[in-house]
């Protein structure tokens, strides 16, 4: 087996490791904080001090961190992974970020003999820990091919999607979808207690109609119990629609309920609640309607 560099290790990069772990690989791993490693090294990793060292060590380096500018710097910064990669090494970005960025990171990667993978994963903590993610990837087919045994490692639905930066593209499709269809069962729920009905049992009713859904199904459930420990985090997705935005005003395209989605998660940030669950966005609609948990 090739050995594996994994960068970054939160709530997604930890048990996306230790899956890899657990299936006999051997990783070399990187986090800012130091004790992020910790779970990795008692599994069986070896820690590095830096992005280059993960690389100086790795044939397929997984980067799975916060942003855009979080990816350049691990990849092309100081003591990125660019200063130890081999030729013929490849580069897996399961991290969201912009489309626009991925193509020229692939562009810079590719002309240094490097080659690189956008995979993003949707599913939260839940689908990183139980290896049920669905993964995205863009990129060179063949290359796809070469580390698609290691996707089948962290996820059960994995969608080849085209070439470079295909990948983020879908993972921002994921975001619209789920951020809108969580702000609709925020209002259907609240519009269900102003109307003194059980939103629980509504909820369960419309759990076996049309309008079930994964989201129905997980964050309405969250909503109910207002429990908001973060599977994903208001600022994370509040920095993915921001990405979905300023790509679709590149192309002069109009997304009028992702921007409203938008709003609402600039709200939750700016009340200092960046680091709950993003379904907390149904505290803003309780809010607006005077019902206070």
């Amino acid at each position: 087996m090739a050995p594996i560099g994994f960068i970054g290790l939160g709530i997604m990069g930890t048990p996306m490791a230790l899956n890899l772990l657990k299936a006999g690989h051997t990783l070399w791993v990187y986090g800012r904080r130091p004790e992020t490693m910790t779970p990795l090294t008692a599994a069986g990793a070896t820690a590095c001090t830096s992005p280059t060292e993960v690389a100086r060590h790795s044939d397929i380096i997984i980067v799975t961190v916060s942003d855009t500018p979080d990816v350049e710097q691990v990849i092309f910064g100081e003591s990125g992974i660019i200063h130890g990669a081999r030729v013929g090494a490849i580069v897996i970005d399961m991290s969201t970020i912009s489309p626009t960025a991925t193509q020229a990171f692939a562009t810079r990667l590719h002309a240094m003999g490097v080659e690189m993978l956008d995979a993003p994963v949707s599913g939260g903590d839940v689908g990183a820990i139980n290896a049920t993610l669905s993964i995205m990837v863009g990129g060179q087919p063949e290359v796809f091919e070469q580390v698609k045994p290691l996707f089948e490692i962290m996820g059960k639905n994995i969608v080849y999607i085209g070439g470079h930066g295909a990948g983020q593209v879908a993972k921002a499709c994921n975001q619209i979808v789920v951020a809108i269809t969580m702000q609709a069962v925020a209002e259907a729920l609240t519009f269900a207690r102003k109307n003194e009905t059980d939103p629980a049992r509504v909820r369960a009713a419309l759990m076996g109609g049309f309008a079930g859904s994964k989201i129905l199904e997980v964050h309405g459930q969250r909503m109910l119990d207002h429990d908001f420990k973060p599977g994903f985090k208001a600022r994370l997705h509040q920095k993915d629609l921001n990405n979905v935005l300023q790509t679709a005003r590149e192309l002069g395209l109009a997304l009028p309920a992702t921007a409203l989605s938008m709003q609402n998660l600039n709200a939750l940030v700016g009340r200092g609640e960046g680091d709950l669950d993003s379904s907390a966005v149904v505290t803003l609609v309780e809010r607006i309607e005077g019902i206070v948990s």
